[in-house]
């Protein structure tokens, strides 16, 4: 009988994105030119929207705090793995680990439900503009914006509890870059069908719902738009062309992910790699490249400094 809870393991060797030396290298600076590049425009996007009183809609509120969460999420994998890639033995506690995936999961399910609130809040602009600043006022986008924090933290909390009640006696090696659900569950010393299952739908369900209802919204919303006028018909598309595309490199991945039993596939550190690093710090910046009064209100605050 498995004793509950008998974790001996104190620690996990990672096994990498790849064995090969020459992959690794190209792999390193390719991700560290682009987290060079990238991250400080999401530090951009926070200060240009918080300095400028032009950018105060809901939109550029949950704008910034998209490029918050984002840019959040990429510290919890990146630079560890950026790290590993220059180490010989590439070696997490096994508390480093848990809490590693506890984040993850954290802000990963935090970003998802403001994708679902940003979707909201584009539903009432575009559909119903008159009632707009009544139903998206700073009280609201406030009590939404915690909602989501309470939801990624709920969602993330049960993964760690089910990961902590699992017992790890014997294999440590993590054949990932980083410490995930479908990794850490195979190497418990005990039957993981249960635990799987309510991963699955904790993860995966969760997932594929949120995918299944957003795209519904927008395309309500395209179906409302068809009506209004040609200058307003091509910036409510222009929007929500935009909010597709993050929604599909969201949940693309994680629906790759999650939403399937626990099985190991070629293709699986490819997409985690996307998925956790180079996709969250695209977004805000996709987001704000199609925003010209953003891009406006940027280029404004850079030549300021510049001047100065």
């Amino acid at each position: 009988m498995v004793r509950e809870n008998s974790t001996v393991v104190t620690e996990f060797i990672l096994l990498g994105l790849t064995q090969s030396q020459h992959a690794q290298l190209l792999v390193f600076v390719l991700v560290l030119v682009f987290y060079l590049i990238i991250l400080p425009g999401n530090f951009l996007i926070i200060l240009t929207i918080r300095s400028d009183p032009g950018l105060t809609a809901p939109l550029y509120f949950f704008l910034g705090n998209l490029a918050f969460l984002d840019a959040s999420y990429s510290f919890i994998v990146a630079p560890r793995m950026l790290v590993d890639f220059l180490s010989e033995k590439k070696i997490i506690s096994y508390r480093g680990c848990i809490t590693q995936l506890f984040f993850l999961h954290f802000l990963g399910a935090g970003e998802m439900f403001l994708l679902v609130v940003m979707a909201f809040d584009r539903y009432v602009a575009i559909c119903h503009p008159l009632h707009y600043s009544t139903v998206m006022n700073p009280r609201v986008c406030y009590a939404l914006l915690l909602a989501l924090w309470l939801g990624g933290f709920t969602h993330s909390i049960v993964q760690a509890a089910l990961i902590l009640r699992l017992p790890f006696c014997g294999p440590n090696q993590l054949d990932n870059f980083f410490c995930d659900v479908p990794q850490v569950i195979k190497l418990a010393c005990t039957d993981t069908f249960v635990v799987e299952l309510l991963m699955v739908s904790n993860s995966g369900l969760l997932t594929l719902l949120c995918f299944l209802g957003l795209l519904a919204s927008y395309a309500v919303i395209l179906c409302r738009v068809k009506g209004h006028s040609s200058e307003g018909k091509n910036k409510a598309l222009s929007t929500c062309t935009t909010h597709i595309i993050i929604v599909f490199l969201m949940f693309g991945p994680a629906i790759f992910i999650y939403t399937r039993p626990f099985r190991a596939f070629p293709a699986d550190k490819v997409v985690s790699l996307f998925h956790t690093v180079i996709f969250p710090l695209m977004n805000p910046v996709i987001y704000t490249l199609r925003n010209q009064e953003a891009k406006a209100s940027m280029k404004k605050l850079l030549s300021r400094h510049m001047v100065c």
